[in-house]
């Protein structure tokens, strides 16, 4: 990959609004379309961070397929209670379940994420991570959590909650990446944006106004 191939806007793979809101905060001029992989539910045995990677990897790749040329953003989040995974909620009763089973206790949140390119040889990841972050949860009473549960945030989020709404009420303390949590390792994405030679400051972009504005 060359810096020259890469000055286009990033392409997010991903239907998130968390994700692109992320991407807007920082500054990054960006697409999205969606990749249309389906998430398969966790066979057991299988670790954690090896799902989400392939997660990540398979939406990268579907997009860069359609797009040659352009950088490629996958993501996907897993949080991890014991040696269970928890996607996101079927129903309201489902998340009730994973509330109560999260309540007074420790967790992780791994969100993995994949660049894939697309150079006229086929698709490829280019680079590739899985970041890890620790979430303590309080004690949360069963009014609490139907309260939460009825408000509609749970029902799209892996864990059944949202760091950066109203489940910032039942998180007692974080170890690691606050934004990974939400649902993308700002920081360490960055590096390998660099690394990749993707230039992060866009001086034309600034220069016009359009920093951090999604563009169609």
């Amino acid at each position: 990959m060359t810096g020259l191939a890469l000055t286009r806007p990033l392409v997010l793979a991903s239907a998130s609004p968390r994700r692109a809101a992320l991407l807007a905060q920082v500054g990054l001029p960006f697409e999205v379309h969606v990749s249309g992989v389906p998430e398969e539910v966790a066979a057991p045995g299988r670790a954690p961070e090896a799902i989400a990677l392939e997660h990540a990897r398979a939406k990268a790749l579907a997009v860069a397929e359609t797009m040659p040329g352009r950088l490629v953003l996958g993501a996907d989040t897993v949080v991890v209670l014991g040696d269970n995974v928890l996607g996101k909620p079927a129903d309201a009763a489902e998340a009730v379940v994973m509330l109560r089973g999260l309540s007074g206790r420790e967790h992780e949140v791994i969100t993995a994420i994949a660049f894939a390119f697309d150079a006229g040889q086929g698709a490829r990841v280019g680079a590739e991570h899985a970041e890890h972050t620790r979430v303590v949860f309080r004690e949360l009473s069963e009014d609490e959590i139907a309260w939460y549960v009825a408000s509609g945030e749970p029902l799209d989020k892996a864990g059944a909650y949202g760091i950066q709404g109203r489940g910032a009420l039942l998180v007692r303390s974080i170890e690691g990446c606050y934004f990974n949590v939400v649902g993308l390792p700002l920081s360490r994405m960055g590096e390998i944006l660099s690394e990749l030679g993707y230039d992060l400051i866009d001086r034309n972009a600034a220069g016009r106004g359009l920093v951090g504005r999604k563009r169609p």
